[in-house]
């Protein structure tokens, strides 16, 4: 299985990325979300779903791993298929489509060109819980309502931290996110120490 590929961006239109890795140019199906993310850059490193049927060998590249996982969740959905999932990945953001799948939004989700009403209502009920467990969704409090930008940097090395500290990472995201979203200038040592606190 391959996991990434990490190389050089040779060509790139906004649905095909091919990066040159050890000499072979590898043709990665990819949504306009990382098209906009990769988009003027020379080396590059996009996470890998290979998709291998029997009339062909497909690659799809995703600029982080929250864009794969949830291009995975969308595929285990009954009428949903790779290049359907990829269509709504460039509709919307991760972060909106968990939005809308959290809050029941199946309008939003048919405003996505390819994707019906009975389609609609199948993603919601099949991934709701799904997209929690996974922790894809850790931009949206329980409300279900998208939270204000938190510093990414910073998140990933408090939990990080954290982690290696023994902590389990879902309730360690849950508490750093609530205490960057409270104090979004607030410093790693300090979203730590605050953490430290509150984790059960």
């Amino acid at each position: 299985m391959i996991e990434y590929i990490k190389g050089e961006l040779t060509e790139l239109t906004p649905a095909l990325a091919t990066v040159e890795a050890a000499g072979i140019g590898y043709g990665l199906n990819i949504s306009l979300n990382t098209f906009s993310a990769i988009q003027g850059k020379k080396d590059v490193k996009l996470y890998v779903y290979e998709a291998i049927r029997e009339d062909a060998h497909l690659l799809y590249g995703f600029v982080n791993k929250k864009e794969r996982e949830m291009f995975l969740l969308l595929i285990t959905v009954s009428g949903v298929g790779a290049n359907t999932a990829r269509m709504m990945l460039s509709g919307m953001s991760v972060a909106e489509l968990c939005n809308a799948i959290s809050t029941g939004n199946s309008k939003l989700i048919q405003s996505i060109k390819g994707i019906g009403k009975m389609t609609a209502q199948r993603i919601i009920v099949d991934l709701r819980d799904k997209i929690v467990t996974l922790g894809i969704s850790d931009e949206i409090p329980a409300g279900g309502q998208m939270a204000t930008p938190v510093n990414n940097q910073v998140k990933d090395e408090a939990i990080s931290a954290l982690t290696m500290l023994g902590f389990s990472p879902a309730p360690t995201q849950k508490v750093v996110l609530q205490i960057l979203q409270e104090q979004p200038n607030a410093p790693v040592e300090q979203v730590v120490k605050l953490a430290l606190k509150q984790i059960k």
